[in-house]
């Protein structure tokens, strides 16, 4: 996030895309709930009708997968009518002329008509955007997991730095975080380009640093995401595999394709709290610890680096997770004499100074720090680009409209997407272990629009047979005008009915993030 959590309900308009926030999020949800009590106007971008979305100023229901073109057809309107940030535009940015260009590609009905919103509603959410004084931008993983996420992303920004909405309290960019620690996880160097701090693997001087400090040589090639490793496996490229914390076999799309390339491993070990559907695939199981159960810090979504304090024992011969990788590495002969996590958040407090130099056990007892905090006097960071970006000027970038890889046919007629319900996170290798929640959402429920039901002649209760090209689940139906006709929506926690058995594969280009959110199906009424 540019901005920090208790900061988004300061904003005067909040722009919502692809986030079901108060489900995957409720904590910021709350936060976004004081922003609407006090009078902020909220515009969300959501196919489906959510809590949040009923509470909202204006509602877009677009059509999935067509997030560019919305926020093309907003920064149209904007520089058609003249109100985009020229100061701001013109200190702070380049790259103007090459935008405009590529938003007279088509007329703000034209856009409209691709994302399937009134234009008046499209006209009305730009002017909303641009007019106040300051205005903010949630997204999550409804922007991100598409074949076309960059340019999602990248559309976002150009809307924030069109209009000025960066550097100040109440604006920015705030993407939100799926799962906890995922972005301190970025930060260690968990991205398969990038060593710790998010420095190039590529370049040299960077990767001298690290060099000198681990007293190693290191690879310059980039590695492979986790996507493109499971084709390694499938074509044996690739024999081996440790993983830590993730459960492919759940989470990634076309689970039939990832646990065939799992069982052509020769040796696979999985590090996990419990034995997940990965783990039962695994020739080691490594027991690790929970949050509760070890001492270290996590880095949350508004880049805040906060202790945590073991509260119990880890049961069994479960562990930390860096004893069990340090004592893996020290069998293979790496000789690591790291004593405690506080060992290894001080040499990254050494190798990644520009963000972590600051942060030290002492000072983040209470409440935590958000970085960069490069030195002890540092108060660190709750707003970015205050001044000016990291790289200097923002580039404001010519973004094409480009269609979802896999959009609906004659043979395969509706459109798939899968998110969270409130109750369960991620594959529920946890939560579904939680009597209670268990107890409040038991099993899978597929949403399905009354108009489509009615054609099929399905009622809440029956069961359906969903199918796309990758395979096909059973489940019952729940038939509800939140989700638009020509779709279904199933979240992807329950094993049972594992949505992201139909999910496509297709990746993006640049940062090869599946295309999680939109595919083609077939729904059929079973019995």
């Amino acid at each position: 996030m540019t901005n920090s959590i208790n900061d988004l309900a300061s904003a005067d308009v909040l722009l919502l895309i692809g986030s079901n926030v108060t489900s995957a999020h409720p904590v910021i949800g709350m936060e976004l709930n004081k922003g609407l009590r006090r009078g902020m106007k909220m515009i969300v971008v959501d196919p489906r009708v959510t809590t949040i979305a009923r509470r909202a100023d204006l509602h877009l229901r677009i059509n999935p997968g067509t997030d560019v073109a919305l926020l093309k057809g907003m920064m149209r309107l904007i520089i058609d009518e003249g109100i985009q940030n020229q100061d701001f535009i013109l200190r702070r940015t380049e790259g103007l002329n090459d935008l405009v260009d590529s938003l007279e590609e088509m007329t703000v009905e034209q856009y409209a008509a691709i994302c399937g919103v009134p234009v008046d509603d499209l006209v009305k959410a730009a002017r909303m955007y641009a007019m106040e004084e300051n205005s903010s931008i949630c997204y999550c993983l409804g922007v991100t997991q598409h074949s076309h996420g960059v340019d999602n992303v990248r559309s976002v920004a150009n809307l924030a730095m069109l209009t000025g909405n960066i550097g100040r309290p109440g604006v920015g960019v705030n993407p939100l975080r799926g799962a906890n620690n995922v972005q301190g996880c970025c930060d260690m160097g968990g991205l398969p380009d990038l060593l710790p701090g998010y420095k190039k693997v590529e370049d040299a001087v960077s990767r001298g640093k690290y060099e000198q400090a681990w007293g190693v040589s290191l690879n310059p090639d980039p590695g492979l995401t986790v996507t493109e490793m499971i084709d390694a496996c499938l074509c044996r490229d690739m024999k081996a595999m440790y993983i830590m914390g993730e459960n492919p076999a759940i989470s990634d799309p076309d689970v039939n394709h990832v646990v065939e390339a799992l069982k052509k491993l020769d040796f696979l070990v999985v590090q996990d709290i419990f034995l997940t559907e990965t783990a039962a695939c695994a020739d080691v199981v490594l027991p690790g610890a929970t949050f509760a159960e070890k001492h270290g810090t996590f880095t949350n979504t508004e880049r805040r680096v906060q202790r945590v304090h073991r509260a119990l024992d880890p049961p069994g011969q479960a562990r930390s997770d860096w004893r069990i990788v340090r004592d893996v590495a020290n069998a293979m002969g790496a000789g690591w004499r790291y004593d405690s996590a506080k060992d290894v958040f001080n040499e990254a407090r050494v190798v990644i100074d520009h963000q972590y130099g600051g942060i030290r056990y002492g000072r983040i007892e209470r409440g935590g720090i958000q970085w960069p905090c490069p030195k002890d006097s540092h108060p660190g960071t709750a707003i970015l680009h205050t001044d000016k970006f990291a790289c200097g000027l923002g580039k404001l970038a010519a973004i094409d409209f480009i269609a979802s890889a896999e959009l609906p046919d004659e043979e395969y007629p509706f459109i798939f997407n899968t998110g969270r319900h409130m109750m369960h996170f991620h594959t529920g290798s946890m939560t579904r272990r939680s009597r209670g929640l268990d107890e409040m959402v038991p099993g899978p429920l597929a949403d399905v629009n009354p108009a489509d039901a009615g054609r099929l002649g399905i009622v809440s209760g029956d069961t359906v047979r969903i199918t796309s090209r990758r395979g096909e689940i059973s489940v019952k139906a729940r038939v509800t005008g939140s989700t638009p006709e020509g779709s279904v929506f199933l979240p992807f926690h329950f094993a049972e009915a594992a949505a992201n058995v139909l999910t496509n594969p297709e990746r993006d280009p640049i940062a090869k993030i599946p295309e999680l959110k939109v595919c083609a199906v077939r729904v059929e009424k079973v019995g």
